[in-house]
């Protein structure tokens, strides 16, 4: 119980601290973490249904369409009805997002990328295998809750 405890406090103080240091930055685009991610899948990963952004979010279908329709209104996705299956309705960036994207993507990087420099190769790994694992387990435990819940 003491280690996931300590677990818990260790990823809420990084969490804080990465959006502390990547916050001002979005925040300059008026954009909030949320949305960011958002964007930022959707420009990686192209074209989704909300369904699909909310699973890969971690966030509720309702939370993730109030999302889009923010981001919508600011002109920086928009939704799309799929050509196969019309009742299927897909969510993409926009040439503005694009454009705003190819401006900051870099300095989001390089910032990030100063604060993580003090890390050797070794220890880079070391937090990236561990970041990994944690994922890998939250998701696991999320997956069968959802088949014991079904």
């Amino acid at each position: 119980m003491q280690a996931a405890k300590d677990i818990l406090q260790a990823y809420l103080k990084v969490s804080r601290r990465v959006t502390e240091e990547l916050g001002g930055h979005f925040g300059k685009m008026n954009l909030t973490f949320p949305q960011t991610l958002a964007l930022t899948i959707l420009s990686a990963d192209g074209p989704m249904p909300i369904s699909t952004l909310a699973k890969v979010t971690g966030s509720a279908n309702s939370t993730t369409s109030g999302i889009v329709d923010r981001l919508e209104k600011a002109g920086l996705l928009r939704r799309v009805r799929s050509e196969t299956d019309r009742r299927v309705i897909y969510v993409e960036v926009t040439e503005k997002y694009e454009a705003i994207h190819a401006e900051s993507k870099n300095h989001a990087l390089e910032r990030f990328s100063k604060a993580v420099s003090g890390l050797d190769e070794q220890e880079l790994g070391d937090v990236l295998r561990g970041l990994t694992l944690l994922e890998n387990t939250l998701e696991q435990n999320r997956s069968s809750k959802k088949r014991t819940v079904q």
